[in-house]
């Protein structure tokens, strides 16, 4: 794939928000490779909290006990190939956090405010020189208002429940269309109604509804959008 960059080199910071299957982490990953920028999945990181937090027997409803946890956890972001896996303390955690019940206590734990400035500060840390794809809940509206390019993907929640249920069986999972909607409400109605920055569009944000939309048109409007914002031109 021919990387497009800017003609000035700048880097700029892309915020990408969106409810639950709404293709954020699949287009950030392309939005990524095709700038050559990083691509930060901020959602990985508190399934990883999540994770971690069941591991260890820790109700997410503790703030003291998961403050204590964020502060014991080495958390980082490492390229192989195509894939970018996330480590805690060493340990690849990739595919444990792909999961219907980590899914759903990822909610409840990212709604706890010291999971959330525990991550805050990693995920401005990461991303603070610019030239990368950051995904997430809250991205352009509290981690990084001030992004040069923000979008806010979402579908209906019929389509985003089809993506997901395919994608969780092709990991191995055996769940049902019908089960993996009622997760999608039920996981939008946590992010929508959390107390600490829900899920909301920043007032900035370019939307793009793809439930009509196939992968590569949603991702022609992302690259030519980020490009201008960029100062850049496109490659033939």
């Amino acid at each position: 794939m021919t990387t497009v960059a800017p003609a000035d080199g700048k880097k700029i910071i892309v915020t990408i928000d969106g409810p639950s299957g709404a293709g954020k982490s699949t287009l950030a990953r392309l939005l990524a490779d095709r700038f050559g920028y990083i691509n930060i999945d901020t959602g990985a990181m508190f399934r990883a909290v999540a994770l971690m937090a069941q591991r260890a027997g820790v109700s997410p409803d503790d703030e003291s006990a998961l403050a204590d946890l964020c502060r014991n956890m080495t958390l980082v972001f490492e390229r192989d190939g195509n894939t970018c896996r996330i480590l805690v303390n060493g340990e690849d955690l990739t595919s444990a956090i792909r999961t219907p019940e980590i899914s759903l206590l990822t909610s409840i734990v990212a709604s706890k405010r010291a999971v959330r400035d525990y991550l805050l500060g990693l995920q401005r840390s990461m991303g603070a020189m610019g030239g990368v794809i950051l995904e997430g809940r809250d991205i352009g509206t509290v981690v990084f208002p001030h992004a040069e390019a923000k979008f806010f993907l979402s579908a209906s929640v019929e389509k985003r429940a089809e993506r997901r249920c395919r994608e969780l069986r092709e990991r191995g999972s055996s769940v049902t269309l019908e089960q993996t909607v009622a997760d999608v409400v039920k996981r939008d109605e946590q992010d929508e109604k959390r107390e600490h920055a829900p899920l909301r569009q920043a007032f900035d944000a370019v939307l793009i509804d793809s439930t009509s939309l196939t992968l590569q048109e949603v991702l022609d409007k992302m690259i030519k959008i980020v490009n201008e914002k960029a100062g850049g031109d496109l490659l033939p």
